[in-house]
């Protein structure tokens, strides 16, 4: 038993040898990972936020949204007019701004 032991361990390491994994001592300085830790610069974060919120530009509302919309707008009376000849998204942005969602 010890012997299958043995050698199923010598298999191992034999296999770990042989995949070809390059030890500690042969990696280049490019190829090791920096030690720069987690920290940034602003003006690169800033960049990066700013291009996320360019990115995610506001897609259709769902039918929820409208409605919800739609409930805001019915209590102007001018607004539902302006609802009904120009749609539910330019008369909320006209009397009451920028959607919120």
């Amino acid at each position: 038993m010890k012997s299958i032991t043995i050698l199923i361990f010598c298999c191992m390491i034999a296999a770990c040898l042989s995949a070809g994994l390059p030890d500690t001592k042969s990696v280049s300085a490019a190829e090791s990972p920096r030690d720069d830790g987690v920290f940034v610069k602003h003006d690169v974060t800033s960049a990066v936020v700013r291009q996320k919120r360019a990115g995610t530009a506001p897609a259709d509302p769902t039918v929820a949204q409208l409605e919800s919309l739609k409930e805001v707008c019915e209590a102007n009376l001018a607004c539902e007019h302006m609802m009904d000849v120009s749609g539910i998204i330019a008369a909320y942005t006209a009397y009451y701004g920028p959607i919120p969602y």
